[in-house]
């Protein structure tokens, strides 16, 4: 028998077969599909409303952030650095008060976002604490006192608010009565970032405001009254200021600490310009400013006094904790140092170390001289009374006409990047004025204008 031989399939047979697979693949697609609707169309638990979004507040405690239209997105204003460059961020302006969608400034701080603006109407905010952990971001008071009273809330156990972010502004808020069990609560923990603080208030909080120490961060604060903090123990202060990388002070008022210091700075760079730091009448502060582990300073044009009732008798210490840094500096230029205490205080402390000391037309109203047992470059440095200045009795320093000190400006020295001729003069309380010219006296007051605004 012979072989069979297949038969060829033509054209339209093989278009036959590929309509009918086709149409087989088009009918399994139809059953998955009924099959999908027949289990979507099954009866299920019907969804429970949106309440909101669950955040932890800064207390521990879970939350619900309110279901509620977004923020209207309005450009915000351009944020300011410490150096005080716009940055041209923009983004939403989130209100908070009573008449506004968002009651609390717990609720703002956890809806907002890098570039958003704060805005917080005037009142009594009670117990509400926050930590700020954003970037450009600006919070402000608007329309009149903002304040936030702790009365026993802290957040993390640590401040009224805790500020760990990028670039962020506080202005026009008042922070008062932060108290914690290690004794170190703060209106204003600052951990991390670059923080400027303008035209607030810090009161009888156990630290007015307290800095970690991160060597990246820096603080700014301008146009503030710190006073009336510290938990009496020495170790807590009107500021305290731990080993960041620059602190710079001016136009504010430092008054009153509850034994602690003034102002006390472990930053590597400090620019102190243009400040009232006074004890006054009944006063129990220690030191008036103190920098324990040396760095640079820059002390320029302020007003710096010494009540009767100190707890110790140095205005001014440098490095008594020991030099941190390699450089080491401290410029003294055209302050008005003040000694009230009876027995005799002293002007200016500073360890024996690896520290060069410049002092020029600091006006000194006490017994001692500046350069007592210091080395350094000491340039007119008077020790005046009291008739040389309008009110001394007041904290009114000005120069009084028959001072004879009309004229007896030295110029300081040039040294690269900062200038040593005071530009402003202070006024009270907490701002400062622009000086018409070049100085012609020694001391923090270069006119005679009105002492107080």
């Amino acid at each position: 028998m012979g072989e069979s031989t297949p038969k060829k399939v033509g054209a339209g047979t093989t278009a036959r077969l590929i309509t009918a697979c086709a149409l087989f693949a088009l009918l399994a697609l139809f059953t998955t599909l009924v099959v999908a609707q027949k289990i979507t169309d099954d009866t299920l638990p019907e969804t429970a409303p949106y309440l909101g979004e669950i955040r932890r507040a800064p207390t521990g405690e879970l939350i619900v952030i309110p279901a509620q239209p977004e923020p209207q997105a309005q450009p915000g204003p351009p944020d300011a650095s410490p150096g005080g460059k716009a940055t041209g961020a923009a983004g939403r302006v989130i209100s908070v008060g009573p008449a506004a969608r968002i009651h609390t400034i717990a609720t703002a701080a956890a809806l907002a976002r890098n570039g958003d603006t704060i805005e917080i109407a005037a009142g009594d905010y009670p117990q509400d604490v926050a930590v700020w952990t954003q970037d450009n971001l600006t919070i402000r008071g608007v329309g009149g006192p903002v304040r936030l009273l702790a009365k026993g809330a802290s957040a993390e156990q640590k401040a009224i608010w805790v500020v760990r972010g990028g670039q962020i502004l506080i202005e026009n808020i008042e922070f008062s009565g932060a108290r914690v069990p290690d004794k170190n609560g703060a209106g204003i923990r600052f951990e991390e970032g670059r923080l400027t603080i303008r035209h607030c208030r810090f009161s009888d909080n156990e630290n007015g405001l307290l800095s970690a120490g991160d060597p990246d961060s820096t603080l700014d604060i301008e146009n503030s009254e710190f006073g009336h903090n510290g938990a009496g123990d020495g170790y807590s202060h009107n500021l305290y200021v731990g080993a960041i990388k620059k602190l710079r002070v001016t136009g504010s008022y430092f008054h009153h600490a509850n034994v602690g210091h003034l102002l006390k700075s472990r930053a590597r760079e400090n620019h102190i310009l243009y400040n009232r730091l006074t004890d006054e009448t009944g006063g129990r502060a220690s030191y008036e400013l103190e920098f324990p582990n040396g760095g640079t300073a820059y002390v320029i044009g302020n007003i710096i006094e010494q009540s009767a009732t100190t707890e110790n008798p140095t205005l001014i210490s440098f490095g008594a904790e020991g030099y941190k840094t390699p450089k080491n500096a401290l410029f003294l230029i055209n302050n008005t140092l003040v000694d009230h205490r009876p027995a005799g205080g002293m002007f200016l402390a500073v360890k024996p170390g690896p520290i060069n000391v410049t002092a020029y037309n600091n006006l000194l109203l006490g017994k001692r001289l500046l350069n007592t047992g210091i080395d350094g470059l000491f340039i007119n440095n008077p020790n005046v009374d009291a008739r040389s200045f309008v009110l001394s009795d007041r904290q009114d320093y000005r120069v009084s006409k028959d001072s004879g000190l009309e004229r007896t400006y030295v110029s300081p020295p040039t040294i690269p990047g900062i200038s040593l001729i005071p530009q402003q003069e202070y006024v009270h309380p907490a701002a400062t004025r622009l000086l018409p010219g070049t100085p012609t006296l020694p001391g923090a007051r270069q006119t005679l204008q009105p002492d107080s605004e």
